[in-house]
């Protein structure tokens, strides 16, 4: 298993099965293809008119991913609620030439499950109707764009050398230019951009004490403390430690955040409520806080969030 956080690029590793979702023939493009007048597979379906470059999807729109992969590849990023795609930028920068589908790894289990999604972000790719597998974490722009290009290439000996229109796909949505960051959340967005995450959650507490009401930089602060948490860990020995140590509370917050991480709310949450039942004071505490953190990137409205709410309120009172 990788670094969770996955800083070093893995290589074009084979594929998963993707089908459930869909019959991943569908569109693809023989080894060695010519392309078509689209410059994707001949006889690939003609993507949408104005197909954006970035776009979201989920287990009931994935044949979606699979036709546009005739014509250009696709990066699958799955995130977790509460985490925003890192990727998107990168993937413009290719000017038409990549597409990039982010998942909601927890809305959309069976594309977490086809992905063998353990952490997130988990980032994949399909080409010509075949998903290969990339690399797990945020990625340094370097290692990023090595892995992109490798993408191309592969693409290219496969006959998926198709472009979307740019223009058409990036238009303008209206309205005002967005507001600059204000500056601890840029030093914390810079931060994460460069792997920095002590930076990240220094520069978001900053923020929270000149402003304890500041929302963005509590979500910010949740999600980046995950990431940092999980940084230069390997998911089994995390596992492994849990199941050893069932009574360790280091140990099963590790799982849990590995859980979270990975779209399986219902078992981290269900984990730490078990933990708290038996534990001291002190250790209830940590718990309890680590649970907060939880909700907090995983957002009020989902129901499980909830529903761990209500218990955790019992087992407090």
């Amino acid at each position: 298993m990788t670094d969770p956080t996955g800083m070093t690029p893995a290589s074009l590793r084979g594929a998963v099965d993707l089908s459930r979702l869909a019959d991943p023939r569908r569109g693809q493009a023989p080894a060695g293809a010519t392309p078509g007048a689209a410059g994707g597979a001949p006889g690939a379906p003609a993507p949408e008119a104005g197909q954006p470059l970035v776009f979201e999807t989920g287990d009931a729109g994935f044949e979606r991913v699979l036709d546009l992969s005739a014509t250009v590849p696709v990066i699958v990023e799955v995130i977790a609620p509460g985490l925003e795609s890192a990727l998107g930028d990168a993937v413009r920068a290719y000017e038409g030439r990549l597409a990039l589908a982010v998942v909601d790894g927890s809305a959309n289990p069976q594309l977490a499950q086809a992905f063998q999604v353990q952490q997130v972000p988990t980032i994949a790719a399909v080409v010509g109707g075949r998903p290969l597998s990339l690399m797990v974490g945020v990625p340094s722009p370097e290692e990023l764009r090595q892995v992109l290009d490798q993408v191309l290439e592969f693409a290219a000996q496969n006959g998926v050398t198709g472009r979307l229109p740019v223009d058409a796909a990036e238009a303008p949505q209206g309205g005002p230019e967005p507001a600059p960051l204000p500056p601890l959340h840029q030093a914390a967005y810079d931060a994460i951009e460069r792997g920095d995450y002590a930076s990240a959650i220094e520069s978001y507490r900053k923020a929270l004490a000149e402003n304890p009401r500041d929302a963005d930089a509590s979500a910010g602060l949740a999600q980046v403390s995950l990431l940092h948490r999980l940084q230069g860990l390997d998911a089994g020995e995390i596992r492994k430690a849990a199941a050893d140590a069932p009574a360790d509370v280091d140990a099963q917050l590790a799982v849990a955040d590995l859980d979270l991480s990975g779209g399986h709310l219902d078992d981290a949450f269900g984990r730490l409520l078990d933990l708290f039942t038996g534990a001291d004071p002190a250790d209830r505490d940590r718990i309890r806080t680590r649970l907060l953190e939880h909700f907090e990137l995983t957002g009020a409205e989902d129901p499980r969030v909830a529903a761990a709410r209500r218990r955790l309120m019992t087992l407090l009172y």
